[in-house]
């Protein structure tokens, strides 16, 4: 799982462990967080053991993650593949990239949703025994039946634990697709992009939802990323200025 796992992450860290390699903005909120390597491991890791030993869940285990662009979105997906388990996800602008929509009936261990989708996908979030919203203060209360991912995943170290190993050809989306085609693809986009090791890309969210191109390929890639939600078209080279990106999708 070379490209589509904390492996990316670990060696970034190596090159260096100050940088941030994980940037989240809301022009909106005003919410701002930077995440060096070494942060963004350590959440991918509490989150695999928050799967591994809080939920019983590893390889073979099926995860929906109904979550926007965000930096915790990308601590559940790499802790998710860090313990093996597989996900799909519910996008809107794909740009022509698999949907990877929950199907109807798919047996899933466990669900994370924003909490302004709970509300509105009430009836439609999959069924599963383990539920958390994500992007909650730690120390705000969940929907029934739900769990406060912060406020969870807290309770574990950043410290990654052993799990059973995890081969190239495993699924990673709940649709069969691998670590390695994923990879590959993530590989692809990044040449067609021209996207180097050292580049700092500033990601507009709302038109880029898919993980291959805000997360997987950045990281394939050796670049940083600075993911942007509600981000004015117009203010995008200033942004882009303010925060030393020399890439702009």
């Amino acid at each position: 799982m070379e490209y589509a796992a904390p492996a990316l992450i670990n060696r970034a860290a190596v090159d260096d462990s100050d940088a941030p390699l994980l940037t989240y903005c809301d022009d909106a909120t005003g919410e701002r967080v930077e995440l060096s390597a070494h942060a963004l491991a350590g959440w991918a890791a509490r989150t695999a053991r928050l799967l591994h030993e809080g939920c019983g869940l590893g390889t073979g285990s099926r995860a929906a993650v109904l979550l926007p662009p965000h930096w915790q979105t990308a601590a559940v997906l790499l802790g998710a593949w860090s313990a093996g388990v597989s996900v799909s996800f519910r996008l809107w602008a794909t740009a022509g990239l698999p949907v990877l929509e929950p199907r109807a009936n798919e047996p899933i261990d466990v669900t994370f949703v924003a909490p302004d989708r709970v509300d509105n996908w009430l009836d439609d979030v999959p069924d599963a025994p383990h539920r958390f919203v994500a992007g909650l203060a730690a120390d705000r209360e969940p929907p029934a039946g739900y769990r406060n991912f912060v406020a969870e995943v807290g309770r574990y170290p950043e410290a990654p634990t052993g799990y059973a190993p995890i081969g190239q050809g495993d699924a990673a989306t709940n649709d069969g697709t691998s670590y390695r085609d994923w990879g590959r693809l993530a590989r692809e986009l990044a040449e067609g992009y021209d996207l180097r090791a050292g580049d700092r890309l500033l990601v507009d969210a709302a038109a880029h939802e898919h993980p291959v191109k805000w997360l997987l390929t950045p990281l394939a890639a050796g670049a940083s990323v600075v993911l942007c939600a509600r981000l004015d078209p117009a203010t995008a080279v200033a942004r882009a200025e303010a925060e030393r990106a020399n890439r702009i999708l």
